[in-house]
């Protein structure tokens, strides 16, 4: 195995282009594992800890320019504002040691459905910067994931960085796993409101192929919102309404039975997390006064 250290995102991009199996490297949480237990062994490994553009974040007016290295510690500390579903995320990946390291970054590039920051890129609504020698582009998270373990990057592209819209409203994150760290989740679920465009976004992982959006559960959420006038109301949501919610995003899924759940336990620990989140994020929403008549 050949190891490849550039200084630069110029000198990565080069070796990117004429290396295109290189394994970029930076935190390392899933790539050091699968070598470890030689489940990998890449003929190029790409150091990228000395490109320190990749560590750097920029807050604009509409979102949040995330380096792909940013550590996990560093969005949970400075970003929970912005970032809320993200910083909840955060929270749940492994061990301190790890947080400090470990960036969203990674996770987009293995692209494993268990990833802790997918559901939360899915809801927050997300691009990935992408780029190679050949120039840049913008992948929406929604098409990013294309199989287990796949994304939609070309064999010379690397991640730059993720653009993630600001919360404009509450957002939420839940993990279901068979202790409270340094776990891989049995499936998770992001939820964020957002009162500007009036809809809803979720996110769902460990629980299908890829990371996945329930998007006829959003539907049916975003239609209850509008005719009931809850988002100017913020009126309680009937336990009706969010029983069918819970209801739509369990049906979403498609997982498996694996060592760490059946996929029955699955289904069901998503809807029950689609339940829950959806009243943490709505309460939240109504104790914050935004609606038009005042919170109910």
């Amino acid at each position: 195995m050949d190891f490849l250290r550039p200084a630069s995102w110029e000198e990565a991009l080069a070796a990117k282009a004429e290396h295109p199996t290189a394994v970029p490297i930076a935190g390392g949480t899933d790539v050091m594992v699968e070598i470890n237990f030689d489940h990998r062994r890449p003929e190029y490994l790409m150091d990228l800890n000395r490109v320190g553009d990749l560590f750097e974040w920029e807050v604009g007016e509409d979102s949040v320019r995330l380096g792909a290295s940013v550590p996990y510690t560093r969005i949970m500390e400075e970003l929970r504002a912005e970032l809320p579903g993200l910083a909840l995320a955060s929270h749940t990946v492994a061990s301190p040691q790890i947080r400090n390291r470990g960036g969203v970054g990674g996770n987009l590039g293995t692209a494993s459905p268990a990833g802790d920051a997918h559901p939360a890129l899915l809801a927050a609504g997300a691009e990935v910067e992408a780029e190679s020698v050949r120039g840049r582009r913008m992948i929406p998270i929604d098409a990013f994931y294309t199989g287990v373990k796949r994304n939609a990057l070309e064999p010379d592209e690397l991640i730059r960085a993720v653009h993630v819209r600001k919360a404009d409203g509450p957002q939420q994150f839940s993990k279901a796993g068979t202790r409270n760290a340094m776990v891989i989740a049995v499936c998770a679920f992001g939820l964020a409101l957002h009162p500007e465009s009036r809809t809803v976004r979720t996110g769902i992982g460990s629980a299908a192929p890829t990371p996945i959006r329930a998007t006829a559960a959003e539907q049916f959420l975003t239609a209850a919102l509008d005719d009931g006038g809850l988002w100017g109301s913020g009126k309680v949501i009937a336990p009706a309404v969010a029983k069918q919610f819970a209801d739509l995003c369990a049906a979403a899924c498609s997982p498996i039975d694996d060592v760490r759940g059946t996929a029955a336990y699955r289904r069901h620990a998503v809807g029950v997390m689609a339940r829950r989140t959806l009243t943490w994020t709505w309460e939240s929403y109504r104790s914050t006064g935004r609606t038009t008549e005042g919170a109910a």
